[in-house]
């Protein structure tokens, strides 16, 4: 990756971890990240806790002046109202969230979202002063077609074709391949760089070469400390979006190291 791009390794929890132990794992990542001098500087990370530890979260993160970030996995597109079970972006925004997850495939698949929808809660994250990181990925059916690169451009390409060039700099988009997710398999770096690269091209030409180079992609899929320091080293790759690994203290702290220590 390009270093005028800080890496990003984002962790997303999905339906684990009560606040209890959300807060257990925070002050277990804190002193792991303290014993290995991790520098903030060069590699960001951040945590998507569910929305009944959000709250526990902050209170660990800013009791302790922490520079990890945290955000959330979902986000309405309504602000307030009769809509029950829902949480608008202002709410999520009030506690001190920096990041929301916006499309992943999950949430298109179980709930479902399409990309209307998807296009709303961008607008609404950006609306809020935080940054929606985009989640985008072909299943295996387009993998098998050969049309995986202009599936998941076309999918960025729906979501941000009226944003304007300010909003577009602000978005994170998260390639995540949905054959890999939770899988085990994973995309060759190769892959991973063709895609972040298509991505890339396809936002300098809608936006501007500098929106385009400003954008950070992730990869997301079955990411581990046994593939993270050859995916990050690919020059479009800008960091990870991380779902069983960033469960396990211990190898979430490592994939931060060596992502830190391969981009410097």
């Amino acid at each position: 990756m390009t270093s005028k791009r800080i890496p990003l390794v984002a962790g997303n929890w999905k339906m684990n971890f009560d606040h209890l132990e959300a807060t257990y794992f925070i002050q277990q990542f804190a002193w792991k990240l303290r014993a290995i001098h991790f520098d903030h500087k060069r590699c960001e990370i951040a945590l998507m806790p569910s929305f009944t530890s959000l709250r526990s979260v902050q209170v660990a993160i800013e009791s302790d002046n922490l520079k990890i970030r945290y955000g959330a996995q979902a986000v309405s597109v309504t602000s307030q109202g009769a809509f029950t079970g829902d949480v608008s972006a202002d709410m999520i925004a009030h506690l001190g969230c920096s990041y929301v997850i916006v499309g992943h495939s999950e949430r298109r698949k179980y709930h479902p979202e399409d990309d209307a929808n998807i296009v709303d809660q961008v607008r609404a994250v950006l609306a809020a002063g935080m940054k929606p990181i985009l989640c985008v990925g072909e299943s295996y059916e387009e993998r098998r077609k050969g049309i995986e690169l202009d599936f998941a451009v076309g999918q960025v390409r729906d979501v941000t074709c009226d944003l304007s060039d300010e909003e577009a700099a602000k978005l994170i988009v998260a390639y995540e391949p949905v054959w890999a997710i939770g899988t085990g398999m994973v995309a060759t770096p190769q892959s991973a760089q063709d895609a972040a690269k298509a991505i890339r091209n396809d936002l300098s030409a809608t936006f501007g070469t500098e929106v385009g180079e400003t954008v950070r992609i992730l990869y997301g899929g079955s990411v581990s400390s046994k593939n993270a320091v050859e995916l990050i080293r690919e020059p479009d790759v800008d960091g990870f979006l991380i779902g069983g690994a960033a469960l396990k203290v211990d190898e979430l702290t490592r994939i931060c190291k060596l992502t830190m220590e391969a981009t410097s």
